[in-house]
């Protein structure tokens, strides 16, 4: 499936465009720019168009051309997954857009710069992919990761407007499910394919900083509150599925504590670049978990 083989680009490209920002920001050799550095701002623009065009190229002859072209069209996958994918859409869009503009930042791209160019990048990406989509007579475009990819785009740019910071940050945790065994080949063989293909053991979060609301308080600046949704049972996207092992699917909310560890204090350059990178993960911590079969559960340590 197209969104499960997107899911691996999407991380393996994040987290090398958060490994170079990261290391561009700590390292006293490629500390951020006060005024516009526009060898810096050319060498961004000329880095994530060759790495976009190149994933969408390669998206293009490597996974599409398998399927039969057709012209464009849509299709509604709004109630697969229990909508788990269109969150991981929501989070992508956010985070690439993110890292976009905060390498921007550190060019010294002006702020409504940031934001036209850098924000959207996330939107502007998935957009194509849907488009990829849109011709392949297998899958179809979806307004519903159209929607999702917006979204993500809005948290981030809206709260720049709003606070010029972001207050409120999305995050991502997983466990293993008993469900991947079933469907191994759906889901996954081994642990890293399950955390990129089992939505029955992934959580999506938005993480509050507590302190960035009130920062005259004597609250914690690491810690945070998080609000999480996951869904679990699910053997196929569509919840009609027959099947004899077709499990009963059902949502969870969960509440629980986080850490920003960007707001960590170290002098330890090392670990800020590694703070950096991890920072969309959620910590483990007690989480209470309500669920729409009715169930009220505590997690000591939920991962």
């Amino acid at each position: 499936m197209i969104k499960l083989k997107l899911n691996k680009l999407i991380v393996f490209s994040l987290f090398f465009l958060l490994t170079i920002f990261s290391h561009a920001q700590n390292s006293s050799f490629y500390k951020k720019s006060d005024t516009l550095n526009t060898k810096r701002k050319n060498a961004i623009i000329l880095t994530e168009s060759v790495m976009a065009g190149g994933a969408l190229i390669a998206l293009n002859q490597l996974w599409y051309q398998d399927y039969p072209r057709s012209s464009f069209h849509f299709k509604n996958d709004n109630k697969d997954w229990k909508q788990m994918d269109k969150v991981g859409h929501f989070m992508t869009s956010y985070y690439l857009g993110k890292v976009a503009m905060e390498t921007l930042d550190w060019a010294g791209v002006s702020k409504k710069n940031q934001l036209i160019y850098g924000a959207t990048a996330g939107f502007a990406f998935l957009t194509a992919v849907e488009v990829l989509d849109g011709f392949s007579e297998e899958w179809g475009a979806s307004p519903g990761d159209v929607l999702a990819n917006a979204t993500g785009t809005g948290l981030l740019i809206g709260q720049e407007l709003l606070w010029q910071e972001q207050r409120i940050t999305v995050k991502y945790s997983f466990h293993q499910t008993k469900f991947a065994k079933q469907r191994p080949n759906t889901l996954g063989e081994n642990y890293l394919q399950q955390a990129l293909k089992d939505y029955n053991g992934q959580t999506y979060w938005l993480s509050a900083n507590i302190w960035s609301f009130n920062k005259k308080s004597s609250f914690p600046k690491w810690l945070n509150v998080a609000l999480g949704y996951g869904a679990e049972g699910m053997l196929y996207g569509n919840s009609n599925a027959v099947n004899p092992i077709q499990q009963d699917a059902y949502r969870q909310f969960y509440l629980s504590l986080d850490l920003d560890l960007t707001k960590i204090k170290t002098n330890s350059e090392f670990l800020k670049s590694v703070f950096s990178v991890v920072n969309f993960i959620k910590i483990p911590a007690p989480t209470l978990e309500i669920n729409t079969k009715g169930a009220l559960t505590f997690h000591y340590m939920y991962f």
